[in-house]
């Protein structure tokens, strides 16, 4: 999967739904249609609902029918994100957890930071804003002790999702086997 880091914030609010078993996913891309921008829960005032497709958005939606049908493990979408160089390196690392893995906010942080002192709550920021959700999994992030923390979707979706990939979840901890 290929991620690009967008100079400036794109206005460009073409989308795209996709009715998945989780809601319906908000799809965007570029003004060029070569990227995914956004994939979120929520639909803004500001978006232009799209019925005809461009061919990224087509192939987008074949993936995620394969994901949730459990038979694709990995994205091959080209991606564009825009935010700061932190962000970047968190969602690049992010964009790096395996499907049916997870790592914890602290694992990132020891990565993408080279400060003494825990910046887990910035790498959690970061997370958070995030707007290419399930293909940069940001779900696969959770706290130290395996604890569901936040997620933009609501921390259901987190869970099915991570159910999906075969975690068992009580009271929103994974419970590892």
């Amino acid at each position: 999967m290929k991620i690009i880091r967008l100079e400036k914030k794109s206005n460009f609010n073409k989308a795209y739904i996709y009715k998945s078993p989780i809601g319906d996913l908000i799809l965007k891309t570029d003004e060029s249609f070569q990227y995914i921008t956004s994939l979120e829960f929520e639909l803004k005032n500001t978006d232009i609902i799209e019925y005809e497709e461009p061919s990224i958005i087509k192939k987008l939606k074949k993936e995620l029918d394969e994901y949730f049908k459990n038979t694709l493990k990995k994205f091959s979408i080209p991606l564009a994100v825009y935010g700061s160089d932190f962000q970047y390196n968190v969602w690049i690392e992010t964009s790096k957890i395996p499907f049916g893995k997870i790592v914890t906010y602290s694992d990132i942080a020891k990565i993408v930071s080279n400060k003494k002192g825990s910046i887990s709550r910035a790498v959690g920021t970061a997370e958070g804003k995030n707007k290419i959700a399930i293909i940069i999994p940001c779900h696969r992030v959770v706290g130290v002790n395996k604890k569901l923390t936040g997620y933009a979707g609501g921390l259901y979706k987190k869970e099915y999702l991570l159910k999906l990939e075969g975690f068992d979840i009580v009271n929103s901890k994974i419970i590892m086997k």
